[in-house]
């Protein structure tokens, strides 16, 4: 009985080690020897337009869940489904009060900020708007800053980032006041709850891979992804309701960062779905014990439309200095976290 099972726990140690290639789950499959822990896809059995950041040795989950916004705070990055806490539920009859989509929890100046796309039960109305916490608790209470100004378009899925020093915002909108295309727009903000600038495009949905799911055109979901002084945006494109959704890039050149001839955009999709893995999009990333990891959601099943569950997997880099993301890990596959 020793010896077996001594090469019991060989076995298991060695096939922990072949699995350092692989990517994350919620699920703990097994307990591996010196504290690791061995995860699988999804993470999450629900949930779309998932938001991951870290702060002070927590990492904090944002969602939009029963027409408010929680957030949930976990030591581990495979946990962040745990500790959901409401934060804020607009009252009725606001111009905020229905269809809060994709909001954004941000650490600035000593105050939580959550940025949420929100309407007034019509589509057409959706702004980006602000909320400030009252104390340094992320779970705690939040007071509406109020809209920011997207230039009175529709406006959705704001991004704020600071970039040497400055903050800058970028958001999916409407060009005019016809839903035929989103585009992805960028402004200066004078404080994480004003936007200080006008509104200039910087993406439009314009190749092949950007065009699928039909109408209306889909650039949408930006994130800032900053590394060694360069700085990306990876957005989703594609119909958001179609088995097509992916993730894009665009490559800031330097310059002035409100030049759109600054921007460039990678000819290729830069994270797509495979026959198991359907519709990867809306991602964030974040760094866990010393690795990188993007946290996106896909559709349940082929055709499953906005039905969505949250994944997460490790992604590394090229040499050139740009992400590789490779392609979203099947369901059940072993990741060491």
């Amino acid at each position: 009985m020793t010896f077996a099972k001594s090469l019991t726990s060989l076995v298991l140690f060695l096939s922990l080690g072949t699995a350092s290639f692989f990517q994350p789950s919620l699920r703990a499959a097994v307990a591996p020897p010196s504290g690791l822990r061995t995860i699988t896809n999804p993470v999450l059995s629900s949930g779309g337009d998932p938001w991951v950041t870290s702060h002070e040795g927590f990492f904090y989950y944002c969602a939009a869940r029963g027409g408010g916004v929680s957030v949930g705070k976990s030591k581990e990055l495979p946990d962040i489904g745990s500790n959901l806490k409401r934060v804020f539920k607009p009252e009725p009859n606001l111009a905020y009060s229905r269809d809060l989509w994709a909001p954004e929890l941000h650490f600035f100046q000593g105050r939580w900020f959550i940025y949420v796309a929100a309407d007034n039960g019509k589509n057409e109305n959706h702004r980006m708007y602000v909320l400030r916490s009252k104390t340094k608790d992320a779970q705690g209470e939040y007071e509406m800053m109020g809209e920011l100004d997207t230039g009175g378009f529709w406006a959705i899925d704001g991004h704020p980032f600071s970039w040497k020093g400055k903050l800058y915002f970028v958001w999916s909108g409407w060009e005019g006041k016809q839903n035929v295309a989103q585009n992805l727009y960028i402004a200066p903000m004078s404080n994480p709850w004003t936007v200080s600038g006008q509104r200039v495009a910087i993406s439009k949905p314009e190749l092949p891979w950007e065009l699928k799911g039909g109408r209306p055109l889909i650039n949408e979901g930006p994130t800032s992804l900053i590394r060694d002084g360069r700085l990306f945006i990876v957005y989703s494109a594609s119909g958001s309701w179609s088995n097509y959704y992916c993730l894009g890039r665009l490559d800031f050149k330097g310059g002035n960062i409100l030049d759109p001839k600054n921007w460039k955009k990678q000819p290729e999709a830069a994270f797509l779905g495979t026959q198991q893995v359907i519709a990867p999009g809306h991602a964030s990333f974040v760094n866990a014990r010393n690795r990188d990891w993007i946290v996106y959601h896909s559709a349940r099943y082929p055709g499953a439309g906005w039905k969505r569950d949250v994944r997460m997997q490790p992604f590394t880099w090229k040499r050139d200095g740009s992400p590789y993301f490779g392609k979203p890990l099947p369901a059940g596959e072993l990741m060491r976290y």
